[in-house]
């Protein structure tokens, strides 16, 4: 009798295995169609983040741009494989901890992950006087210090641009960067 219950045991254990994997192959389908979404927009943001610098001006012009990404980032990976700007300028990028007390001196830009307040606001202090473009990929006000807030979507990448921070930078914008970010605000 012990034997016909392990096989009516092993039996169903199959069958709920079996149910598991059917139900689990959508999961995984719609898996890569998410992993399709996050690349395309990780090859978005970089659009954008290229697309900002090139229209930046600093007092002495970097070559190479040393864009430095602070934090976690959830769409950089494209980022870190560019050695060039949209311009065709040399650019380097490398990762730096959010406590590292060289970002003012070992980066003209800074593409900003995901950081708790305190760490935003050292990082902050840090930079400020520098001139240092700042770019913010978490979903924050666009309030405290960084230049350029994204705001990714399904569709498109958006940004906002905190023009008291600009002021302060050091680094010029081309107006036509900020009209762009007024046009992209309006839409839904």
């Amino acid at each position: 009798m012990t034997g016909a219950r392990e096989r009516l045991t092993g039996s169903a254990l199959s069958l709920y295995l079996a149910a598991l994997l059917l139900l689990a192959g959508p999961a995984f389908a719609d898996g890569s169609a998410t992993s399709a979404q996050a690349q395309q927009r990780a090859k978005a943001v970089t659009q954008v983040v290229l697309g900002i610098l090139s229209y930046a001006r600093w007092p002495v012009e970097p070559v190479p741009l040393r864009l430095c990404l602070v934090g976690p980032t959830e769409y950089a990976d494209d980022l870190i494989k560019s050695n060039v700007q949209n311009a065709g300028q040399p650019m380097q990028v490398h990762r730096l901890l959010a406590d590292d007390r060289q970002v003012a001196h070992a980066c003209d830009a800074v593409y900003i992950g995901k950081l708790d307040p305190g760490q935003r606001d050292r990082l902050f202090q840090d930079i400020s006087g520098h001139p240092v473009l700042s770019i913010s990929e978490a979903d924050d006000p666009c309030t405290t210090g960084t230049l350029f807030c994204l705001r990714v979507g399904d569709q498109q990448v958006a940004f906002e641009v905190n023009l008291d921070s600009v002021a302060r930078s050091g680094v010029r914008i081309h107006p036509s960067v900020l009209q762009l970010s007024r046009r992209r605000a309006v839409q839904p």
